[in-house]
């Protein structure tokens, strides 16, 4: 009896053992098809958000000359400013006011010149001399913000990126079940950097921690980007948290929606504006058939003051853009006009009158709107010096775990012609529960990764597991 007793908890052992090695290698493959499509562009997002993080510096950098300006006692006029910006482009159509975020710095005017080209036209705040120009669609912020969002290749490229950021979901979900320690092998390595035990102890020690200790953070980045994207965002949370235009009392609505004052990709509207339509000032060409008398546009001083008199402090002014338009002042994290998300504020106020249309501010947005322009400041690095600086940190963290996955791969991988090395496959009787319901949990939260597993296990079932079959019958 003793012995059958012995003999039944060995193999009861054993069975568990080989389940265990079952589901990890199952995990593995997972893990491993999400990663080989999500490291090239977890590399790319991580550059790109390296140059966007220094945008300031490299902007300086290249035009100094034309951004810093002396302090002086006293300031001239925005209309001053304005005039000498429209004396200096006389066929060109001035569309913004951005406020300078310091006092050695210059205030700019977007200029759309006659060929479509888009400027930002810089104005010693204090002389109010044209200094020089910065071209908006070759500035390097731009350029790696397009690469960031669409791969400069519009929807299609956005679609992708979406796709691999979904994906990374369950390549977290499958990394931290292979990282957390189960038995004295696994624990060995946990939360260790082996230095003595060879390069491939090294790469999967630097992986797998590094990775493991990040990965809330990398989530965080994932989500809030992930608000950005046209499937996800576009068409499944950012409806849902869009501020209701019919909040406003008696507002008369344009056919423009914010994301319209947008300038190219350039995301400068708060993020649950983008898709609510914009006021509208009274028709001014109707009112003088109709005989009544009214005053003209009151310009850019008077805008301002009533923007400073609100609490505005360094914000920018969306010119009117017809007879009916509005002068719009925003301030959000969006665009980095401030780096508290709590002062978010943007209002709109009637061309001709004067009068305060439409005023929305940070208690005005939903708890997800809110969460929303709280993590952009925390994406973006705006929040402070340290923000920034750890921001900087995590992309060069999120490059050395992409670079040391492909390490890993490449000094793993089969010599065999053909082969891509994909980790071995454990037959089991009965469905792995826990592993089905994270698939489809994770499917339906994100549309494009549930497309993604669908086609993976696809290519599983239909290439590689029968290609496996039919070459190991014919050896």
């Amino acid at each position: 009896m003793l012995n059958q007793s012995t003999q039944k908890e060995a193999d009861s052992a054993k069975n568990a053992a080989q389940s265990a090695k079952t589901l990890y290698f199952l995990t593995w493959r997972w893990h491993f098809y999400a990663g080989l499509f999500v490291v090239p562009f977890m590399l790319m997002l991580s550059l790109t958000g390296l140059v966007m993080l220094f945008d300031d510096e490299i902007e300086f950098a290249r035009y100094g000359d034309v951004i810093e300006v002396t302090p002086q006692i006293a300031q001239v006029t925005p209309s001053v400013q304005l005039d000498a910006v429209q004396s200096a482009y006389p066929d060109a159509s001035v569309t913004q006011f951005i406020t300078a975020p310091s006092s050695t710095t210059a205030n700019r005017f977007s200029v759309t010149k006659s060929n479509g080209e888009t400027v930002l036209v810089t104005v010693d705040p204090y002389t109010g001399r044209v200094l020089g120009e910065i071209d908006r669609s070759e500035s390097w912020y731009q350029l790696a913000n397009d690469i960031h969002g669409t791969l400069l290749v519009g929807e299609t490229g956005d679609f992708l990126i979406e796709m691999a950021a979904s994906l990374t979901i369950l390549l977290l979900v499958s990394g931290i079940y292979m990282w957390l320690p189960t038995d004295r092998a696994s624990a060995a390595g946990f939360l260790k950097v082996r230095l003595q035990n060879g390069s491939r102890t090294l790469l999967r020690d630097l992986h797998t921690n590094i990775g493991g200790v990040l990965s809330l953070v990398l989530l965080f980045f994932v989500l809030s980007g992930l608000a950005w994207a046209g499937i996800w965002g576009a068409k499944f949370v950012q409806p849902w948290n869009t501020f209701p235009a019919q909040k406003w009392d008696d507002v008369p609505l344009s056919s423009l929606t914010h994301k319209d004052l947008n300038h190219g990709s350039e995301e400068e509207m708060p993020w649950n504006l983008e898709q609510t339509p914009v006021p509208e000032s009274h028709d001014h060409s109707a009112m003088m058939e109709s005989g009544e008398v009214f005053m003209d546009n009151i310009g850019i001083n008077a805008v301002v003051a009533k923007a400073e008199a609100m609490g505005f402090t360094h914000y920018r002014i969306n010119f009117p853009r017809s007879e009916t338009g509005v002068f719009t002042v925003s301030a959000n994290t969006m665009s980095g006009d401030i780096s508290d998300p709590t002062q978010d504020r943007t209002s709109h106020v009637d061309q001709y009158s004067g009068e305060l249309l439409a005023d929305v501010t940070w208690q005005d947005y939903s708890l997800i709107a809110k969460a929303m322009a709280a993590g952009i400041a925390l994406h973006q690095g705006d929040i402070s010096v340290a923000n920034k600086a750890a921001n900087a940190l995590i992309c060069v963290l999120f490059i050395v775990i992409s670079v040391t996955g492909v390490l890993m791969w490449w000094m793993r991988r089969p010599s065999g012609v053909g082969k891509v090395g994909v980790p071995p496959r454990f037959e089991r009787d009965a469905i792995w529960k826990t592993g089905a319901v994270t698939l489809v949990v994770i499917a339906i939260a994100f549309p494009l990764a549930g497309i993604s597993i669908i086609v993976a296990m696809l290519i599983d079932w239909l290439l590689i597991r029968r290609v496996a079959k039919l070459r190991l019958a014919l050896s």
